[in-house]
Parts: structure tokens; sequence; C-alpha cells
């Protein structure tokens, strides 16, 4: 224990006394000071997440130091703990309609299967690209499709049972046989 009467807070350097402590990786911390980095929640033995010298909630860990990528939580149906404040650049139009809303929802995606614009409403996003929620479907048989149940090809996107019949491995054993049903045209 250093000379001031007690160890120093991980967060804020000032001494730290025994009714007051938390320890955490063989620091000590105010139980006030022992907070999320990103978000400030209270944090407590199961709910804090190391890295370095710095905690965070599991969940502010997560989306700093955890995977990226689809189907790790950046998706629509995650909640996000910062403000954002999108400024477009200013472009001149010719619209009557010439608020900056108007001017910015030109810049928006376009659906590759109707070639109309997607809003943010009706979006989905599935093989690199934005669709309606009524155009995500199999290019082939026209099933809907879902995040999970999506692949794609050359910029279409298909069932997995239409992608496996038409861009799967052809032979025995791959579907082809007593066990398998055919689909006849």
């Amino acid at each position: 224990m250093p000379f001031g009467g007690g160890n120093k807070c991980g967060c804020c350097q000032k001494t730290v006394y025994f009714a007051e402590e938390v320890q955490c990786e063989g620091k000590s911390w105010h139980k006030s000071c022992f907070l999320c980095m990103v978000c400030k929640k209270n944090l407590d033995s199961t709910t804090v997440a190391v890295h370095v010298d710095e905690i965070y909630c599991k969940s502010c860990y997560g989306k700093k130091y955890g995977p990226k990528g689809y189907g790790f939580g950046g998706g629509a149906g995650t909640l996000t703990t910062h403000l954002f404040l999108l400024q477009a650049p200013h472009r001149p139009t010719n619209n009557p309609n010439a608020s900056k809303f108007a001017q910015q929802a030109g810049g928006s995606d376009v659906c590759p299967r109707c070639g109309r614009t997607v809003y943010a409403a009706e979006k989905v996003i599935g093989g690199g690209n934005s669709w309606h929620k009524g155009c995500f479907r199999c290019a082939k048989c026209g099933k809907g499709l879902e995040s999970t149940t999506v692949a794609d090809r050359d910029g279409e996107i298909y069932c997995k049972g239409c992608y496996a019949k038409n861009f799967g491995p052809k032979g025995f054993g791959f579907g082809q046989g007593a066990g398998a049903l055919a689909h006849s045209q």
C-alpha cells in the first residue's frame, strides 16, 4: 500500500480507501469510478470486460473489440449508444422541392431487382446490396428470403435450395438418387 493510505484509482488516480474499493485485474477503483469507458454504466465483477488498462461493459467491449461483419450485431436490430449527425454536402438542384431531405434522398440505394430507390423503412441488405422487402426473393423460385436463408451469386440472390441445385456440386452422392426429390419442368 503506498504512503498516501491506499492504492491509486485506475481511473482518477486518487487514493482509494478500503470502504470504497473495487478490485479488478490487480488494480483498485473507486466504486463511483468503476464505469464503462464508453457508456458510463456502473460495472461489477459479472459485467466488466478489460482491454489493456481500460474497462468496458460487455456490450461496449463487444462493439469495440469483438468480431466485425455480417451477423455480429451491426444490423438493424441492434441499438447504439452513439448519437450520429449526418451532414451531407450541398448539391445544387433544379427540383422545386429543394429541401435538404429531398436532396439527400437522391443518393439513396437502388434496388437491383426493380431499379427503384430503397428507403430505410423498407430496406433489407443481402448479397452486398440493398433490396425492398418485397423484392428480397429467390431469383429462381420466388420464395421470400431472410438474412439466414440467402445465398448470392453474380449480384443475384437465391434461396439455399435453388442455389445448391443450380450452382452446387454435381455427380454421384450430390442429391441425385433415390432419396432426392426431382423437380421437372
